[in-house]
């Protein structure tokens, strides 16, 4: 995904395309890795200083809910990133957020499923330190 196809999105669902909105995409599209809410709202408030946190919070949960944002947890913390759209799982750095792609599936090798359970989807994902941070 990127700033273009997110802000596509949006304006299918019938929502605005506001400039906040715009700078979030392009956020989330230069960075290409996991960020907070809290680092967002920091990049935004060099431009906009009276900006709130809640308005940042609020464009990401919309961003989540109609599917151009990914989260995950990191450090107690919900971190978020554009949507992949191809099946992959990631390696993600803890400390940077910087996600790398591994190309197994684990859910390939799991053959002992209980009966009548239909898997429907799943999440793998891995969690360590990139060599740019463990350093």
């Amino acid at each position: 995904m990127n700033s273009t196809t997110a802000l596509d999105i949006l304006a299918k669902k019938g929502y605005k395309i506001t400039d906040k909105r715009e700078k979030i995409a392009q956020i989330f599209w230069k960075n290409n890795r996991f960020l907070s809410a809290r680092a967002v709202h920091n990049v935004m408030k060099v431009d906009s200083p009276s900006l709130s946190l809640d308005t940042v919070y609020r464009n990401i949960r919309l961003f989540e809910e109609l599917g151009i944002l990914e989260a995950t947890e990191l450090n107690r913390e919900k971190h978020y990133r554009f949507t992949c759209t191809d099946h992959h799982h990631p390696l993600i750095c803890i400390h940077c957020g910087t996600v790398k792609k591994i190309d197994i599936c684990p859910m390939d090798h799991l053959f002992d499923l209980p009966e009548g359970f239909l898997v429907t989807g799943h999440k793998f994902e891995i969690y360590g330190h990139c060599s740019d941070c463990h350093s």
